[in-house]
């Protein structure tokens, strides 16, 4: 890893330098293991008391923050320590691993297929019939990429992926490992005799907008009989499900194991927590959020937070926490005043 010093690291972030401006930065660790050449951060006053058994050399703190670096320390005060920290971390990432520039030559592409200049794709890979790869863009190992897709300029698939038929990804589109894009929605019908199910042919696609990340073991349904949608600025985490015909807006988040169903709307900046699930035909509005292991049965409106098992606006669900947590208190006081003391009992069952 390259080596800051502090000063360097203090006018990268545009932060005020308290303390050592000449102390050698290697890397970045947490607060509990961090050495003297490491940075930290603290973000809020319930962790500043940390800060003194800390081994630390240098920490991001948050701009208010009113404890001292302490002798041959250095802390940096910065309008927002999250924002900052992502800069700090560019600046000691290793460069990317990436498969060299051009065609492997175990790599498979169809005569027909449209490569962009400077795209890199690596060993094992797929690119089928008039399948469209821009510019720049970078295929890891075993992508792929099937019949008439297109993949945007500047876009990263890491190994595994899998882009299926006529799906378009826009520009700057990141897919981590063994995500699927465009599988079939999961659409069935009993026959009429009651002896099969019947599978609803899903001829749709999926469209992805600008500056999305998708998260490793992701799948995300091709539409029925239009497109699957997700606006651009979208992130979404590992192993969430994305089912046919939902429309996702832009700079939404949808955390870890996420599942919409058929057919859900979400609009610009919603974020959903983990596990979050959300019935067919549910709208949620813009900039609305959603607790973790919530589930969404009715339309939420735009701004508002809900959270529960059926999901409720936050101060409603919280008020229906309470009053079951004192009801279980009451029940659990009037049964002990029932329930008779140990020698009573033995009372009662001595004979007379």
């Amino acid at each position: 890893m390259p080596t800051y010093t502090t000063q360097q690291i203090a006018d990268r972030v545009g932060g005020r330098l308290i303390g050592r401006g000449d102390l050698a930065i290697r890397g970045v660790d947490g607060l509990e293991t961090a050495g003297p050449d490491r940075l930290t951060f603290i973000r809020d006053a319930k962790h500043a008391a940390s800060w003194s058994r800390s081994q630390a050399g240098a920490a991001l703190v948050w701009e208010e923050a009113d404890f001292e670096p302490g002798a041959g320390r250095a802390l940096i005060r910065v309008k927002d320590t999250d924002l900052s920290l992502a800069v700090v971390l560019e600046m000691f990432a290793p460069p990317p691993a990436r498969p060299a520039p051009g065609v492997h030559p175990s790599a498979c592409v169809d005569p027909t297929a449209s490569l962009g200049q400077n795209v890199s794709i690596g060993p094992g890979c797929y690119v089928g019939p008039r399948a469209r790869i821009g510019r720049d863009c970078v295929l890891h190992s075993h992508v792929c990429v099937y019949d008439e897709a297109t993949i945007g300029d500047g876009c990263e698939l890491h190994a595994g992926v899998v882009v299926r038929e006529r799906c378009e990804l826009g520009r700057n589109v990141v897919v981590h490992a063994n995500a699927v894009i465009g599988s079939d929605g999961f659409g069935y019908r009993p026959a009429p005799d009651g002896s099969r199910w019947v599978k609803i042919p899903q001829i749709g696609f999926v469209k992805i907008g600008d500056d999305v990340e998708i998260g490793a073991g992701t799948c995300i349904d091709r539409g029925k009989f239009a497109a699957t949608t997700i606006g651009e600025g979208t992130k979404i985490d590992n192993l969430c499900q994305i089912a046919h015909n939902c429309r996702i807006g832009r700079r939404c988040i949808l955390a870890g194991q996420v599942g919409l169903a058929g057919s859900v709307a979400l609009g610009d900046g919603v974020i959903l927590g983990g596990q979050v699930g959300v019935a067919d035909h549910i709208r949620i509005g813009a900039g609305a959020r959603v607790g973790a292991k919530s589930g969404v049965m009715h339309d939420i409106p735009a701004g508002e937070t809900w959270m529960g098992q059926p999901a409720q606006e936050r101060s409603v669900a919280l008020r229906q926490a309470a009053t079951l947590r004192r009801l279980l208190e009451s029940i659990r006081t009037q049964a002990s005043k029932l329930r008779p003391n140990a020698s009573s009992e033995h009372a009662e069952r001595e004979p007379l």
